[in-house]
């Protein structure tokens, strides 16, 4: 199904989704290395404090409306007449990969949850290899787009 109106569209509707995709991803790539700096803050710390402020306002103000903003986009994308011509098994795999870094987005906000509530667990490392599965899935997304493989 797609909406013969969105066409005239399409341009606006693609920057808005990759300005909107670099907005998301420029959070999930700066949240795990705040954790990362916030593990070495001694609880009740006023460091400490003055991360959970940044990590709350980046995932609230910026990041989890950038995810928002992405997925609309893309799916006025995916509505457009043309946009997904020919064969679509880059689009599967571009979506799984959209959906793994969905479900990342959810573990930073969890993260962010437990050091909100000084009851983090996890050490520097965990948060510093986390920090490079945006970088990972990002890759993935780019190439299924303008590559299309399959």
């Amino acid at each position: 199904m797609t909406i013969a109106a969105l066409a005239p569209l399409y341009l606006w509707i693609k920057a808005a989704h990759i300005v909107s995709m670099v907005a998301w991803m420029a959070g999930l790539f700066y949240l795990p290395r705040l954790y990362v700096y916030h593990c070495t803050a001694p609880v009740g710390s006023e460091m400490s404090e003055r991360f959970k402020v940044m990590e709350r306002r980046l995932l609230r103000q910026i990041t989890t409306p950038a995810l928002i903003a992405t997925w609309l986009f893309g799916i006025l994308l995916v509505l457009t007449p043309g946009v997904l011509a020919g064969q679509h098994g880059w689009f599967h795999v571009k979506l799984l990969a959209v959906l793994l870094l969905t479900g990342f987005h959810g573990a930073v906000s969890r993260w962010r949850r437990d050091f909100m509530e000084d009851r983090n667990t996890r050490t520097e490392r965990f948060y510093r290899i986390a920090n490079e599965i945006p970088t990972v899935l990002l890759l993935i997304i780019v190439v299924m787009v303008v590559v299309k493989p399959f």
